[in-house]
């Protein structure tokens, strides 16, 4: 039997936040968000859902918090000025892309006073949450993840069980992995195939129908072609990600050179100002004179 009712509360309410929250709202639950910034909540509104005066309100109100934050930093800040609020039968189910070591000593913690946790994390973009057409990869305790199996139906089309707390976070970290790396070889392509004078869209097509084809060419493509870069992941999320990537590849022995390159290049895209843009902009520091699809 499931565990929670109909109300489920939000903390961060930004692209992918927003993007859960209309999926679970469409879904018929009631949902009550926080955020800090003000134009978040207000979409939050507009989409039907409720803006909560302040984050110990979600732990008071409901039984079942997700969290939709930058980083596990954030993730730690919350618990911390929640405390007191923190009350036992509690389920959080954390969508954050963080550290899975913080992520298991968080787990630990919170089981340690009766609560529960869940690492859900989420392989897709914001666009890709609206339409529910993501996977979601989940760590903790498996009664657990089997009562908030209807959330996560509600969210996207397929379901991950990965083992204990933290597991799902490091899921994550390694479809990230190759996920960014799927983006920037494409973004090399095509600003190669620019330098040899070819058509750019006659270009994505041949490798949609080739052995080169990914999924990232779907999603990607058309939009660094087209010089469009509108966020729905923003390049330095990105870019945090694989700075840990490295990280813990690093401090288990593994060279990382690829995601090492990656990390360099995603660096040098935020410095050039595109890391508020889409993650797909990082073609604009691979092509060789300017933006793909800019117009003279």
């Amino acid at each position: 039997m499931l565990k929670h009712d109909k109300t489920i509360g939000l903390i961060g309410v930004g692209l992918i936040g927003s993007a859960m929250a209309e999926r679970l709202i469409t879904g018929g639950y009631i949902v009550i968000g926080w955020d800090l910034e003000a134009d978040c909540l207000a979409n939050l509104l507009a989409l039907g859902g409720r803006a909560a005066p302040d984050v110990q309100t979600i732990f008071r109100q409901c039984n079942v918090v997700f969290f939709s934050l930058p980083s596990h930093h954030e993730v730690n800040q919350v618990l911390e000025a929640c405390d007191a609020d923190l009350q036992p039968g509690l389920t959080i189910i954390d969508t954050t892309t963080g550290d899975p070591v913080s992520t298991e000593q968080v787990a630990e913690k919170l089981a340690a006073r009766g609560l529960s946790y869940l690492d859900a994390t989420i392989s897709g973009n914001s666009a890709q949450v609206r339409t529910g057409a993501v996977a979601l990869m989940v760590g903790g305790a498996r009664d657990t993840f089997d009562d908030c199996s209807d959330l996560f139906a509600a969210i996207g089309r397929q379901t991950f069980y990965t083992g204990p707390a933290g597991t799902g976070a490091k899921m994550k970290l390694v479809t990230n992995l190759v996920l960014g790396l799927n983006r920037a070889a494409l973004a090399e392509g095509l600003a190669f195939a620019q330098s040899f004078g070819l058509d750019l869209s006659r270009t994505l097509e041949v490798m949609r129908g080739g052995g080169a084809y990914s999924r990232i060419m779907d999603t990607k493509g058309e939009r660094m072609i087209n010089h469009d870069f509108t966020p729905d992941a923003r390049l330095s999320q990105h870019l945090k990600d694989v700075r840990l990537i490295v990280s813990i590849g690093q401090q288990a022995g593994l060279p990382m050179p690829l995601s090492a390159t990656h990390r360099t290049i995603l660096e040098q895209a935020e410095a050039a100002g595109c890391g508020e843009l889409d993650n797909s902009a990082i073609i604009t520091v691979l092509s060789a004179a300017q933006a793909i699809g800019s117009k003279s």
